[in-house]
């Protein structure tokens, strides 16, 4: 193990855990990722290992066939995937925010029929919010879902889907006026769907229908989609929780998860660009001397490194607090928007490390170089971020009479 991002007080297991998972990434990972990146291919052999090793059943309850684990051993988890490759820990992030949202809202047939199945990864899920014309602006949702006797009829077009040829789950978040007269706030209309579909493009279920993947800077090997509802009818039985109305709440409890998942994400790719910067300086040289031994080089990774441990802190210290069952919407918050800001610079200044090198696609810091800009963006801007951190800072500092 390296020495930065080291955390403290974690038991056996997780050391376990987290040693298995390094090594998948060293030995299974990193030196295929830059390749299959640039082929934008789905990485299914290493998807099949993730199987096996457990993961996609991390933090499923141990009574659904899952290993019952905490927000922070998967944060940890995914520090170290997306150390190997951010593309893989997208497909599992989504995954684990349905079945959060599946564990903490379902129903007990709902946990019952998708648990196990997700545990085993199975069943694959993906979440849908965004819409083309909607950005941050959740309330603005446009999709709805209309009762028609024992089901419900979905007309809309989301956008930005994650998994979404891969997936054969989706949370899908759209306005239901059942029940709620005209008037009703906004985010008191909404409900989270789940939408089963077969896996692949095209039409995957009668009124269902996921385009090709959209061509992206970075990220790539993951599908992200665009998801179209024309007259697509589902048993009245898969809304979430089996209420409607709630489906705000609920996802913004799953975007809470997925911040903090954002933000490990960013100490992931961070702690790789560190690496390759140190090692890199440490072999080239200048002026009769290895480029690490310049004081402008050494203040460049010692600023680095301080960046790398700030972002790790921040992120243990978010997913801790909602292990803790604590509201936690100000540390994801904070966590998410620090270890993406720092990761971009981290990431920068190891691309300058490189020099002309570090623009080439045959040294991984390129790859790195067009996946940062995604963090500062997925799971809300950085300028979501300081609303909802001022928000709860002046809840927190209100002056009293």
């Amino acid at each position: 193990m390296s020495r930065l991002a080291q955390t403290a007080g974690l038991t056996d297991i997780q050391q376990e855990i987290l040693s298995t998972v390094r090594d998948f990434v060293d030995k299974e990972i990193i030196p295929v990722a830059t390749q299959l990146e640039h082929r934008d291919e789905y990485p299914a052999e290493i998807v099949e290992g993730l199987k096996e090793l457990g993961l996609f059943g991390l933090m499923i309850p141990e009574e659904y066939g899952g290993l019952g684990e905490s927000l922070l051993t998967y944060a940890l988890c995914v520090e170290e995937i997306a150390r190997g490759w951010m593309s893989v820990s997208g497909i599992i992030n989504t995954h684990f925010i349905v079945a959060y949202m599946l564990k903490q809202h379902g129903t007990q047939e709902q946990k019952d029929t998708f648990l196990p199945r997700m545990a085993l990864g199975e069943v694959r899920g993906a979440f849908s919010m965004s819409e083309p014309a909607l950005g941050s602006d959740v309330s603005a949702i446009s999709s709805k879902g209309v009762r028609e006797g024992d089901e419900y009829v979905l007309d809309g077009q989301k956008m930005w889907l994650t998994n979404g040829g891969s997936s054969t789950l989706v949370a899908v978040l759209c306005r239901s006026d059942e029940g709620h007269p005209e008037g009703t706030a906004p985010h008191r209309s909404m409900t989270t769907f789940l939408v089963e579909k077969e896996a692949g493009f095209g039409e995957v279920r009668p009124g269902l229908t996921i385009p090709g993947k959209i061509d992206k800077m970075g990220y790539k090997g993951v599908d992200t989609t665009e998801l179209i509802m024309d007259g697509l009818r589902i048993p009245a039985n898969r809304v979430l929780g089996g209420t409607t109305g709630r489906g705000f709440y609920q996802m913004m409890d799953g975007v809470e998860v997925g911040r903090v998942n954002v933000a490990a994400r960013g100490c992931g790719v961070a702690q790789r660009a560190f690496e390759l910067g140190v090692s890199y300086a440490q072999q080239r040289e200048t002026f009769g001397k290895p480029i690490a031994q310049h004081q402008a080089i050494q203040f460049k990774l010692a600023e680095m490194a301080t960046k790398v441990e700030a972002a790790h802190a921040m992120m243990v210290n978010a997913a801790r607090k909602k292990d803790s069952g604590e509201r936690n919407d100000l540390e994801a918050g904070m966590a998410k928007y620090l270890a993406s800001e720092y990761c971009k610079e981290v990431v920068e200044d190891a691309f300058r490390i490189h020099g002309g090198y570090g623009f080439s696609k045959e040294y991984e810091i390129e790859r790195l170089y067009r996946e940062a800009p995604m963090l500062l963006i997925g799971e809300g801007t950085a300028e979501i971020q300081k609303m909802i951190i001022g928000r709860r800072l002046l809840e927190e500092y209100r002056l009293q009479g």
